[in-house]
């Protein structure tokens, strides 16, 4: 079993902010093969593409919000492709667009209208899931609707193995159930379970009660998911890119350590 590993850059957005391209250098340095973007913090395009090449950094894909890709389609997936990205990624949504609520159906139809310019670019649109589209519309998940009511051309999967496993669903069993459209998949441990305030970790402001350590992002092998068997999971379901991504460091440890964490336990396994 192999495969290669990238490293969602949003996971060291601090070390990012203070030296981007020394982070990347060492990204590189800790055994990634590949990057996936949240952002180039002002860089220009053409210069991302050839500090990637320098460095020998696969730009695998990149996480846009829906509304940036929303404002300026073309000259967002224009800028992602001179960099050399074949895919790109919708990585959140905000409450009012999301499963049950009054935009959620004019959300679906944003994502097909960007898929379809996307495709006509040569690059492949995904969704990245959190726990919230795993309520059911309809008997059955909103999750599954999505890429039910969107072709597999225009949109694929980017599971959130972590998601899904807060949600209650195996998330093994979820990635073999889209086998030939998980293509890349978001490889994230935590200990814990789903708790009041958790998004806090990821960046998002709330005014319920402050968030508690019940719910932890862990380095990958640190936590509770089952990462053997997500690995053979991913081999069936012909998935070719693995993405590590921890939102927030733990244990002690700074974000690149953590990174430096998971890539040292992958290894192990690949």
């Amino acid at each position: 079993m192999s495969f290669p590993v990238a490293l969602q850059l949003f996971s060291v957005r601090d070390s990012l902010e203070v030296d981007f391209e020394g982070t990347l250098k060492k990204v590189k340095e800790l055994g990634f093969q590949g990057v996936e973007f949240a952002g180039l913090y002002g860089r220009e395009p053409e210069a991302v593409k050839s500090l990637l090449e320098e460095l020998g950094l696969e730009p695998v894909s990149a996480h846009i919000s829906i509304d940036e890709l929303l404002d300026d389609t073309e000259g967002v997936l224009e800028a992602y492709k001179k960099i050399g990205c074949k895919y790109v990624a919708i990585p959140y949504i905000v409450e009012d667009r999301r499963p049950g609520a009054e935009r959620w159906e004019k959300t679906v139809e944003d994502i097909k209208k960007i898929a379809i310019v996307a495709k006509s670019k040569g690059i492949q649109l995904m969704y990245h899931n959190h726990d919230f589209e795993f309520v059911k519309i309809n008997g059955k998940f909103a999750l599954d609707e999505l890429y039910d009511t969107i072709s597999a051309d225009l949109l694929e999967t980017e599971i959130d193995t972590c998601w899904a496993n807060v949600a209650g669903v195996d998330p093994a069993a979820y990635v073999r159930q889209y086998t030939g459209r998980a293509t890349i998949l978001h490889f994230k441990d935590f200990t814990g379970g789903k708790t009041e305030n958790m998004y806090e970790l990821i960046g998002i402001e709330s005014d319920k009660p402050k968030y508690t350590k019940a719910f932890e992002f862990r380095p990958i092998g640190y936590g509770k998911q089952d990462i053997p068997t997500l690995l053979e999971a991913a081999e069936a379901a012909g998935t070719k890119w693995l993405v590590v991504e921890q939102d927030h460091p733990s244990m002690g440890k700074t974000s690149l350590e953590c990174a430096q964490m998971s890539i040292n336990y992958l290894k192990t396994l690949l």
